[in-house]
């Protein structure tokens, strides 16, 4: 918790400080890429860097912490730290780069509120920032030992297996070691960081779902062609480059939008390739028999676009507790399917559900507000975001 002393300096200073998190990220990223160019080029997105994404995760992350501390001083915001803490172990961040995020990110407040940064007020947000990074770092240690792997070193090479086009603009990448040893075992819904080398030389790494269940020979994962300005630099190599036989270099698996144990029931909501962990954890109770109650819901834009559709059927169908409900933007033919966005006011969620969403942003407001509305516990609804989580705080 915030000593006594800074307490009341973070609540006076938050809202100028919350203000100008902005400019601050802003010239923080400046800073360090300016000394560092090669954490640009192979660690962080490069597109989220030109869209602004990333400033804006890294501006909600500090502001949700520093409320946090100023609003339940007894205890931490555990469900956001665990979030970037699985993420920051899959990019094998390590302890002593905390050191120069804290270099540049405190410059870059300086410079942005000049004199109003006195020693008292730069003392009180110092004591947020290691705060948050100290157990950061500690979360972090605990992952790379489960993992088993030395801190930061969560590389290996992979070789595809095999790749199969799911839709117009979605591949799925069957991967195996190159040595031949089985795949490690990992929990559903995780996922794992692919690294690949791009013409001008980066290293860009981005995070995708393995879409199967654990304890297959080979893992899987599914890929979406992100187009647009600027369009997904990893995923468009990947389309355009990755065959049978190549190498990717591959993270360890982490996440933590994982199915629980346990016989409780579940509603597990996706749209568009958000479907990807869920396919994971309906592979993983069908293998092992599962009667458990699970209501599945789905949204996409038509029945074209949506990847690993059919076995999405045949998975729901193999458990007797389950029930399928998709809705299309553009249905056409299809007579199963509802018409329109997901709607979860109308499902007939058995009392006790613990719910996981993934997809989309919007889809996640409106299906976690829909249910919120309906009653169901904000504990007992997880999420994922694909890309920097623009939402932390929302389950604290």
């Amino acid at each position: 918790m915030l000593s006594e002393q800074a307490a009341p300096v973070i609540r006076a200073t938050l809202p100028a400080v919350g203000g100008a998190l902005d400019q601050i990220t802003e010239r923080f990223y400046a800073r360090l890429f300016a000394a560092h160019p090669e954490l640009l080029r192979d660690l962080f997105n490069r597109g989220n860097q030109v869209n602004g994404e990333q400033r804006k995760a890294l501006a909600g992350s500090i502001a949700a912490f520093a409320v946090a501390l100023l609003d339940h001083p007894d205890s931490r915001p555990d469900v956001m730290l665990s979030r970037i803490a699985h993420k920051h172990a899959s990019l094998g961040v390590t302890a002593e780069q905390y050191k120069t995020v804290h270099e540049h990110l405190f410059a870059a407040i300086v410079e942005v509120l000049g004199d109003a940064v006195t020693p008292e007020v730069a003392q009180a947000w110092d004591e947020v920032y290691w705060l948050m990074a100290n157990a950061l770092i500690a979360v972090e240690a605990r992952l790379y030992q489960e993992a088993g792997v030395p801190e930061g070193e969560v590389w290996r090479t992979m070789e595809i297996a095999e790749r199969r086009e799911e839709t117009a603009d979605t591949v799925s990448f069957v991967l195996r070691h190159t040595d031949g040893t089985p795949t490690s075992v990992f929990r559903p819904g995780q996922y794992v960081s692919v690294q690949v080398a791009l013409p001008d030389g980066a290293r860009q790494i981005r995070q995708y779902s393995l879409s199967a269940a654990p304890g297959h020979p080979q893992w899987r994962i599914t890929v979406k062609r992100v187009d647009g300005d600027p369009a997904g630099e990893v995923s468009s190599w990947l389309h355009g480059n990755a065959r049978v036989g190549d190498t990717v270099e591959v993270s360890a698996p982490f996440g933590d939008l994982v199915l629980p144990e346990g016989d409780g029931p579940l509603l597990l909501a996706s749209a568009g390739i958000g479907s990807t962990p869920m396919l994971a954890m309906l592979d993983h109770l069908a293998a092992s028999g599962s009667t458990r109650p699970v209501v599945v819901a789905h949204a996409d834009r038509s029945p074209s676009s949506h990847a690993h559709a059919a076995e999405l059927h045949r998975l729901v169908e193999a458990l007797p507790g389950a029930a399928l409900h998709v809705w299309y933007e553009e249905p056409g033919e299809d007579s199963v399917a509802l018409r329109g966005r997901a709607d979860v006011t109308a499902l007939d969620l058995p009392e006790g559900t613990t719910a996981y969403l993934c997809g989309p942003l919007p889809f996640l407001r409106t299906v976690r507000g829909d249910l919120l509305t309906r009653g169901t516990a904000a504990a007992d609804i997880h999420y994922e975001v694909f890309g920097p989580d623009l939402w932390l705080g929302a389950e604290n």
